[in-house]
């Protein structure tokens, strides 16, 4: 099965290596892309996307095909910010992506203080070791591992795939969603689905609104890195130390689009626009 989209509005590339997730790779012209227990061949033909899976209509909702990102890109243009104007011309086919939301949790709790090649590595360990074996046109991969198996698995197992402290945050967590799921939490505005999703063990302010945005679609976050701190500084001329202070002030100037344009100005910053 094939979905071909306008690659003017999604960009392979822009939307998997902009930070938000880490189960993907290189392959022939394009990528595999996993998500859950499921995978996907996504490459350019051209003016097109093309995504090619048995589980189109999972990765249709997974890549937010049906939301309109013109409108997107134009409310980010709005604001006369030239590196977010710059930034959301060119890379407006990075698309904000439809994740499991355990997965989510997990994926940036061994996020922090960490960069992206470790962070893959770490995760495809754990998915080898605790992933169920599934097979596709495209070869054999692991599906991320049942929060049950995540939760039953002892904590060394976390920490020889390279999670190192974050191995006991992993292994407390996972018990907790086992314990007491997180369906209660999809409710919840933003300020107290952050609240509550700082009790967890492992989870802080940072990773706190990229669950919030990412995982649950919150677009009223707005997450704060060393690369967001550099763009308040340079383009906001900004005063603040406090990463929580930093992160209210963006979000109070960008309101309901702010997800969409932290990711704009972070990966704008990152690759130097």
């Amino acid at each position: 099965m094939k979905i071909d989209y306008d690659s003017r509005y999604f960009n392979p590339k822009d939307t998997l290596e902009c930070g938000q997730v880490f189960r993907f790779a290189p392959y022939k012209n394009g990528y595999l892309v996993n998500s859950a227990d499921k995978i996907a061949y996504v490459y350019g033909d051209g003016a097109k996307t093309v995504i090619e899976s048995d589980d189109c209509d999972y990765f249709y909702g997974y890549f937010d095909l049906d939301r309109d990102y013109k409108a997107i890109v134009e409310a980010a243009c709005a604001f006369n910010v030239p590196l977010l104007t710059k930034s959301a011309n060119l890379c407006s086919g990075l698309r904000i992506l439809n994740q499991s939301r355990e997965e989510m949790i997990y994926s940036f709790i061994i996020s922090q203080n960490n960069n992206i090649p470790r962070i893959k590595g770490i995760i495809g360990r754990i998915c080898e070791r605790l992933g169920e074996k599934m097979s596709s046109p495209f070869g054999e991969y692991r599906a991320f591992p049942s929060t049950a198996a995540l939760a039953a698995a002892d904590v060394s197992v976390f920490k020889e795939s390279g999670a190192g402290y974050r191995d006991e945050y992993l292994k407390a967590t996972a018990q907790r969603i086992f314990t007491e799921g997180i369906d209660g939490l999809d409710a919840l505005p933003t300020a107290q689905l952050k609240k509550a999703l700082l009790t967890y063990k492992g989870i802080g302010p940072k990773v706190a609104d990229c669950v919030a945005f990412f995982g649950f679609r919150k677009t009223d976050s707005f997450p704060v890195d060393t690369w967001i701190e550099k763009v308040y500084f340079e383009d906001f001329k900004g005063t603040l130390k406090d990463r929580t202070k930093i992160a209210k002030y963006l979000t109070d100037t960008f309101g309901e689009h702010s997800g969409y344009i932290q990711q704009y100005l972070f990966y704008g910053k990152r690759l130097n626009l």
